[in-house]
Formats: C-alpha cells, structure tokens, sequence
C-alpha cells in the first residue's frame, strides 16, 4: 500500500469508544438499575444513531449530528423503560468526553512521526468532534477534523468523502481511509480510498458495492498498512 500520503479515520466506534458514556455512567454508585440494562442502552443508541442518520440523508432531511445523538439516546432509554431527565442529561454529557481506544495515541503518533497526514472525517458536528478530540489529547497528532456539516449530508453521500481530496488535494489512491463501520469501509472503498475496516466486534462483511481493502480488530497495524514501520 505504498504511496499513502493521508490518513483518514472515522470518528465514533473507530478512534472513540462509543459505549463508553453509558459504560462509565453504568459504574458510578447509585446506578445499579441503569448497570442491568447499560449494555443494551449503548447497543441501542448506536444503532438508532447510525440509522437515523441513514434515513435523513435519504430524506433530504439533515440535521447535526448532536440532535441525532439525542434523539437516538431517546428512544434507546423509551425502550429500556428508563427515560429519566437525569440519566439522560448525564449520559450525554459524558458522550462529549468518550475515551479513545489505547491504541490511538500511540498509532497517530507513528503516521505524524513518519511524515503522513492524518485527519478525521465524521458524521459528527464540529463542536461534537472538539471537545472528543480535547479530550483525549490527540489534537497535536491530527492535521484536520472534517465535519460533515460543511456538505450538509451524512456518509456514505461521496460529497463527505470528496472533503478529503479537497482539503489536502490528494487523489483517491492516495487516502488510507479506517473506519470500524463495515458500511463506510465498503463505501470508501467503492470511491476509490485505500480502506481498512477495524472489525471490533468480528461481525460477518456487509454485501455493498464496495469492499474493504484490508479488515483488523484494532487500529494497532495501521502504520504498516500505510506504509510507515
């Protein structure tokens, strides 16, 4: 996979670890009826988040990324019979501050040592995405964090990742595009990005039109598919 010049990562699931709020909230003392059900809470929000970003797309009906999370959370608590404000309130407050996987510093620091640039590209809003990326302290180890909200669509629409060539002026075959998402691995891969799927969670390949290039369990070999150990 020689001639990578940029890295891009998709945000949520693939440098942070969505389940973390619900995992930390699901911890703290006073909690135990939310620690019976967390698991499905945080299964649900990731699925509703991700498909009623799908549906608006279709729709032409975009909003940011923030109110699809709400709404999501929303009926992943409706359906866990807990939808209390104050569970609510805290569960997202603690998504602005998701730990990222062990493995990120570490695997950003090897492309910046070895002179790639590395981005991310994420359905999620630009304030969604600052305080994620604050957070974790990774801030110094990206050269751009590309919000949809400047298309005005959610991926897979080609407008997202057609950000990618026109903030760094690359081609297509030039991008190691990583994401944890089979659909958005198999959709870069169809536009012509170089792709890694980071299979976490070891699920079956999605039938699309496109295919990952290469499939892992964690992001700890990214620096030697693009090239650079």
């Amino acid at each position: 996979m020689s001639g990578i010049k940029v890295c891009v990562f998709d945000a949520y699931g693939t440098l942070f670890d969505v389940a973390a709020a619900a995992r930390a909230l699901a911890a703290e003392p006073g909690r135990e009826a939310f620690a019976s059900v967390w698991q499905q809470v945080a299964a649900d929000w990731r699925v509703k988040q991700l498909s009623y970003s799908w549906l608006r797309a279709v729709a032409g009906d975009h909003c940011d990324f923030w109110q699809v999370t709400c709404d999501a959370l929303d009926w992943a608590l409706d359906r866990a019979a807990m939808a209390e404000p104050d569970l609510r309130e805290a569960l997202l407050g603690l998504y602005w501050t998701l730990d990222a996987y062990p493995e990120v510093p570490e695997m950003l620091a090897a492309l910046k040592g070895a002179g790639l640039q590395t981005a991310i590209l994420s359905n999620g809003s630009p304030e969604m995405l600052k305080g994620a990326v604050e957070s974790a302290g990774i801030s110094p180890l990206l050269d751009a964090v590309l919000s949809v909200e400047d298309v005005g669509v959610f991926k897979p629409d080609a407008r997202v990742y057609d950000m990618v060539g026109a903030r760094f002026g690359c081609t297509r075959e030039e991008v190691l595009f990583v994401s944890s998402n089979g659909w958005d691995a198999a959709f870069g891969a169809a536009y012509g990005f170089d792709t890694l799927w980071v299979n976490r969670a070891g699920e079956p390949m999605d039938r699309l039109s496109g295919r990952p290039g290469r499939v892992a369990d964690d992001l700890t070999g990214v620096p030697v598919l693009a090239g650079v150990v």
